[in-house]
């Protein structure tokens, strides 16, 4: 099984290179609420659309329940590139979740 996450406390974490890694980057509210603004995690085999990485890293804790639980608030770029919650994320190194944008 692959690594949950980097951090304390996460479940099956396994020493992982740096090609195994993805950059999950957090926006604004996002940010606050889960309590950092990145963090480089190597996802399950069965993660295969940001909205899938979301509720992964959702079940991790209750801050990112939190944070992820209206998804039609969130949304995402996948390596710079603004995309769709059911985009592949396969080979994305890098994943940022933001709250929708308004100018004015």
């Amino acid at each position: 099984m692959r690594a949950q996450a980097l951090f304390c406390g996460a479940p099956d974490v396994r020493p992982v290179g740096e090609d195994d890694l993805m950059q999950v980057l957090y926006f604004a509210w996002l940010r606050e609420r889960i309590g950092h603004g990145s963090e480089r995690v190597s996802p399950p085999e069965d993660v295969r659309t940001a909205r899938e990485l979301a509720a992964w890293l959702a079940a991790r804790d209750e801050r990112s329940a939190e944070a992820f639980r209206d998804l039609s608030a969130v949304r995402v770029a996948i390596d710079q590139e603004q995309a769709e919650l059911d985009a592949p994320i396969a080979e994305a190194s890098e994943v940022a979740f933001f709250p929708p944008v308004t100018g004015g």
